[in-house]
């Protein structure tokens, strides 16, 4: 395990959509947190030695029989304690108050009124726009409590209890739509908890490279290069940690990008000195899948056929003891335990290495688990990693073998490549490209009629796909501007010989999904 700072605030989990949500506020605000299920002893939460715990939201009443409580414990070790929404519930019912329904429940945007000084709104107007989504509230405060702040029908919206640190807040301050509440999680932070904003890029890689160093000591580490940001900053620590003990294997399936697993390459030769081997297995790849359409069979035959290439070439360079992966903290969060007689997910393995041969025999380094994605963006830059490399879009592993829909040809492949190299070219040229969370082409396996130089042609349409999303979870479509639109659609159809129409995916998630298979 790689060291964590020792300054830390623990996110107990009730089951919140917008768990996730917090820890990310928390991390903004420069002070390191943890997400932990609400099943969490007292004595595990010690381990931790926290500054702090928030409590998060939830889809329960705690009315309910079996509802999601915390140890009881929890509120006597002295730390102090935001409930967010459900977890403001929580602390009212179990300090002695009284919860049941608001008398018209609250879904949305929400005028609240900041009804004296306190802590938690030092500094923020007494008339601010929150966003509500609950039926139950604090109807009666609980001992030592008083109001802070109001709605119209939530008479305590917020509450607290300066002498024991408890705090509460009915709406959400961790979602977009409460544009100060970072404001006020920072106020929890740094007024309440005392805590210093020193979770920093700069202080995260020195953490890092230490952890390693001190791992591996003179052992070798392998890593798997896939083109994406996850690995890339992986393998990045992992060189400024151990210089020549680390190999970095990149194997090309014949599926990545334009001309992507050249570019890597000779970013890590400019950047870091670093020699990538790149295995060319194009060919290899491409008769595999042959005449293969369903999207689930493909992954598997790609995946299993990755790691039977990887292992060939490690066992060609030598006995390795470490393998490094860009595991990021959303895989952890998702295969927590969970408790007795819940089903466990299964972990989400970064998706150039997941299965791999247990006679493989490697002590996994994952220096990027405690980081989200626009973490590991920031940490990119921090170690100088050009931004077309920062801000790479996450990119699946079977890579355009599943935005080719239906069968994968080389045709096909060098179709799609060239058209997704100029949206992503057009995009970047916008500089749009840090705002839109996802963009890519697709290739249908339908033709269209068209018409070019007089003359009627019978060829492929290319899907445009781009979403805005915090995390992946949700999206919505991009509004990416009309003409721009339009030039991209105009230079697929002229540039690409094989295309003759574009059309553009306005379809949200849910229903539908980021990638089309």
């Amino acid at each position: 395990m790689l060291k964590t700072p020792t300054q830390k605030i623990l996110v107990v989990d009730f089951g919140a959509q917008y768990n996730q949500l917090i820890a990310r506020k928390v991390r903004e605000g420069s002070v390191y947190c943890e997400i932990v299920p609400y099943w969490i002893t007292p004595a595990e939460v010690k381990k931790h030695k926290p500054k702090g715990l928030i409590f998060s939201g939830g889809p329960s009443s705690v009315h309910i029989k079996d509802a999601p409580l915390p140890h009881k414990g929890l509120l006597d070790l002295g730390l102090p304690i935001l409930g967010i929404c459900y977890g403001m519930q929580i602390l009212g019912e179990m300090l002695g108050g009284k919860i049941g329904a608001v008398r018209k429940r609250e879904f949305g945007r929400t005028e609240l009124t900041v009804d004296k000084e306190n802590v938690l709104f030092e500094g923020l107007l007494p008339k601010l726009t929150c966003w509500m989504s609950h039926g139950d509230s604090v109807r009666e405060l609980p001992p030592g409590f008083e109001i802070f702040a109001h709605t119209y029908n939530t008479k305590i919206a917020s509450m607290g209890d300066g002498k024991r640190s408890f705090y509460g807040v009915q709406f959400h301050p961790e979602v977009v739509h409460t544009p100060w509440g970072i404001d006020l999680i920072k106020n929890f932070l740094y007024r309440v908890c005392k805590c210093e904003p020193n979770w920093t890029p700069a202080n995260f890689i020195n953490i890092s490279v230490d952890g390693i160093k001190g791992r591996v000591k003179r052992g070798r580490v392998l890593c798997a290069l896939s083109g994406g940001v996850d690995s890339a900053v992986t393998a990045a620590l992992a060189h400024l940690a151990v210089g020549k003990q680390l190999n970095c294997i990149l194997v090309d399936h014949g599926f990545m990008r334009l001309n992507e697993a050249k570019q890597v390459r000779q970013t890590f030769k400019d950047y870091f000195g670093m020699e990538l081997i790149v295995v060319n297995a194009q060919k290899r790849f491409l008769s595999k899948i042959k005449g293969v359409t369903e999207p689930e069979i493909k992954r598997k035959i790609i995946g299993n056929e990755f790691i039977h290439v990887f292992e060939e070439e490690a066992r060609k360079l030598g006995k390795f003891h470490f393998l490094a992966q860009g595991t990021l903290y959303p895989d952890i969060i998702e295969s927590a335990a969970t408790k007795e007689g819940q089903t466990a997910q299964t972990i989400k393995t970064h998706h150039n290495v997941g299965g791999l041969p247990e006679d493989m025999d490697f002590e996994l380094i994952e220096p990027l688990r405690f980081l989200f994605k626009d973490e590991v963006r920031l940490i990119a830059r921090e170690l100088g990693l050009p931004p077309h490399m920062a801000y790479r879009q996450p990119f699946p592993g079977p890579g355009l073998a599943i935005r080719i829909i239906g069968e994968v040809t080389k045709e096909r492949i060098d179709i799609l490549q060239k058209a997704d190299a100029i949206f992503l070219d057009e995009i970047y040229k916008a500089n749009l490209h840090k705002e839109i969370w996802q963009f890519f082409a697709v290739l249908p396996d339908i033709r269209s009629v068209g018409v070019m130089g007089d003359q009627r042609t019978y060829e492929y349409p290319i899907v445009l796909r781009a979403v805005t999303s915090e995390d992946g979870m949700t999206c919505d479509w991009a509004r990416i501007p009309q003409e721009l639109l339009e030039k991209i659609s105009n230079r697929i159809v002229n540039e690409v010989k094989g295309i003759n129409r574009v059309v553009y995916d306005i379809t949200s998630k849910p229903p539908g999904t980021i990638e089309w298979e």
